[in-house]
């Protein structure tokens, strides 16, 4: 313990210049997704590469297709120290529109709010070189205090995340020996509240599928056809309809395989974060929850599985009127799984549903839009007891174990190219108002999350 106050001392210290090395980050403007600035992707990960360099790493740059990549080795303090790889990434999102910006998205600083909370204004303050930072100056306290870290750290800082990864699983495939660790360290996720520190114990999972139902050879005149001919809007929309039934419960053949609930314990624990009907939709102008019944808002949306319509298309839709029965309409549905759902078998389950719906005269196409297995972290981890511990040591309120409703990719790669979980530690806010103006970071996740990372560590080298 001694040694664990000596290094959270260091990182008080240093609280000055580590927000310097974030402010000189932010001004770099690597926005991946516009080729104008594919210079300043590359000068970003020079930046890590030279940080990491300063503190101990072997550390490099490697050339992708893309924009390159940023890996880094560290020695632990014993040989058998548990070996973690931490992942983030360097890049962000374009500033557009910039007229809604208060200030320069590139010119960052700590700003004082009229409640006294001080935040860190700019792009990628919160997603993610804030949070990457964390991690990296959390390892320069250790070294600076200790002389050495208490786990083995790989890191692997990518550019391309903002703008869909095409690099990442070439890279993972070509060099997962050198990558693949105990555990993987993420740190893209976000807090419960500004007091209560939250780890991800899972993400649910995607499949992605567009239907095109035709009927006849081209659009009809619906006086003439109207009554005799299919239609295939109505088609489409009996099916999407039939994919659930009056209790929300999706209705496909096999769909729950592999979804089992949620252990009595964790549901309590949710039950105490206070979301209820109102405080989770009010903001959406709602109160009402549309899943299966009987169920939180939490539960809906970290721990159950669903089948939503993203889009519907078919017939005329612009300005006035046209009476035309349609040749084709489409939808684009996708699924979120949890679980062990396979997300293979949910395409063809679906394929199977809509097919015995489509009348022996007309057909139907499909197109997938990818696929992903969920991730599930055993609530019952050493990893995660550990990083629990040792959050609630630092924050105010106690951490809580929470799901995530959407997808990372990178997780997912991580367990099936690698072989290695997860653990989803981040101290983002709701408000930080990522991918939109005026993206913030609080400073006090900037500040305990440097703390929180020294804590874990400490706790995953007993």
């Amino acid at each position: 313990m001694a040694d664990i106050a000596k290094v959270l001392q260091r990182a008080d210290d240093n609280l000055n210049s580590s927000l310097e090395k974030l402010f000189e980050l932010v001004r770099i403007k690597s926005i991946s997704t516009d080729p104008a600035f594919k210079a300043e992707c590359r000068r970003a990960g020079e930046y890590l590469v030279k940080a990491l360099t300063d503190i101990g790493f072997d550390a490099s740059l490697r050339d992708t297709p893309g924009h390159p990549m940023v890996v880094a080795h560290h020695e632990g303090a014993s040989a058998d120290a548990p070996h973690v790889l931490f992942y983030g990434h360097y890049d962000v999102q374009p500033v557009d529109p910039l007229e809604l910006w208060e200030k320069d998205p590139f010119d960052p600083a700590v700003i004082k709010e009229e409640s006294g909370r001080e935040i860190i204004n700019g792009r990628g303050t919160s997603d993610d070189k804030g949070q990457l930072l964390t991690f990296v100056e959390a390892c320069r306290a250790y070294k600076e205090a200790n002389g050495s870290l208490p786990v083995r750290v790989s890191i692997l800082f990518e550019g391309e995340e903002e703008s869909g990864s095409p690099s990442l699983k070439p890279f993972l495939e070509a060099n997962a020996e050198e990558l693949k660790a105990d555990f993987a360290l993420v740190c893209d996720t976000g807090m419960w509240d500004e007091n209560t520190p939250a780890i991800s114990s899972s993400l649910r999972g995607l499949v992605g599928e567009e239907i095109v139902v035709k009927a006849a050879s081209r659009d009809l005149h619906s006086g003439h056809y109207g009554g005799a001919a299919a239609n295939p809007i109505h088609i489409l929309a009996d099916i999407l309809a039939s994919m659930h039934d009056k209790t929300g419960t999706v209705t496909i053949p096999g769909f729950y395989d592999g979804v089992e609930e949620t252990p009595h314990n964790i549901k309590e624990s949710w039950d105490k974060l206070q979301s209820t009907n109102d405080t989770f939709l009010s903001d959406i102008g709602l109160s009402i929850p549309a899943g299966e019944k009987g169920r939180s808002v939490l539960e809906l949306t970290w721990a159950r599985p669903t089948a939503e319509v993203n889009g519907i298309k078919g017939g005329y839709t612009g300005e006035g009127f046209k009476t035309v029965i349609a040749a084709q309409a489409s939808a684009k549905v996708s699924f979120r799984l949890v679980g062990k759902q396979d997300p293979a078998k949910i395409r063809e389950n679906f394929r199977a549903f809509v097919k015995s719906r489509i009348p022996e005269d007309c057909s139907v196409e499909f197109h997938p839009h990818g696929g992903s297995p969920a991730i599930q972290l055993p609530y019952d981890s050493d990893v995660l007891t550990k990083a629990k511990t040792a959050l609630s040591d630092e924050w105010p309120k106690p951490a809580v174990t929470i799901g995530m409703g959407g997808s990372i990719p990178i997780v997912g790669d991580f367990q099936k190219m690698l072989g290695m979980d997860s653990l989803l530690v981040g101290y983002a806010l709701e408000d930080d108002r990522i991918h939109s103006p005026n993206e913030k970071y609080n400073l006090k996740s900037y500040h305990k999350g440097i703390r929180s990372w020294i804590r874990i560590m400490a706790a995953l080298a007993k």
